[in-house]
């Protein structure tokens, strides 16, 4: 367990500070903005579909460490992936951060993103974690209105 965690600090760490697909997607075809009222976090989801695949996905906004790092990720993780792998991956990770029974099982195939597992025990930080994810599914869907995670 303490591999994990110094993995999850480590993956946390790199990824608020170096940022992987920050900025604006001239191209994008998509995008959304989110917000959490709790934290102040803030952030907004670029992506551009081509033959209902995710071709470039990027992201912009301020927020915690977890909340950036949970884009940045999520951006690196989704690139190539068509709509349904993209909603199967979103749906895994929320089961992993929330902590629902089958998340063991459903942190299969997520990559660098089961590093996340450890937010589950803070309540809080599951809406950090969750927003870039529910923006993204936003986007995805063409919503218009702000994404909240309250």
């Amino acid at each position: 367990m303490s591999d994990l965690r110094d993995l999850y600090q480590e993956v946390i760490l790199d990824h608020n500070k170096r940022p992987r697909n920050f900025g604006k997607l001239e191209e994008a075809n998509r995008s959304a903005e989110g917000y959490n009222p709790l934290c102040g976090d803030r952030v907004i989801i670029y992506v551009r579909l081509e033959n209902g695949a995710v071709q470039e996905v990027r992201f912009e906004g301020t927020g915690c460490a977890i909340s950036k790092a949970s884009a940045s990720v999520m951006t690196e993780s989704l690139k190539g992936k068509s709509l349904a792998e993209a909603e199967a991956i979103f749906r895994r990770f929320h089961d992993l951060v929330t902590g629902k029974p089958e998340a063991n099982s459903a942190s299969q195939g997520l990559g660098k993103l089961v590093v996340f597992a450890g937010v589950r025990d803070y309540p809080a930080r599951v809406k950090c974690a969750t927003l870039a994810w529910h923006t993204l599914a936003a986007a995805l869907k063409g919503e218009s209105k702000t994404v909240s995670t309250e």
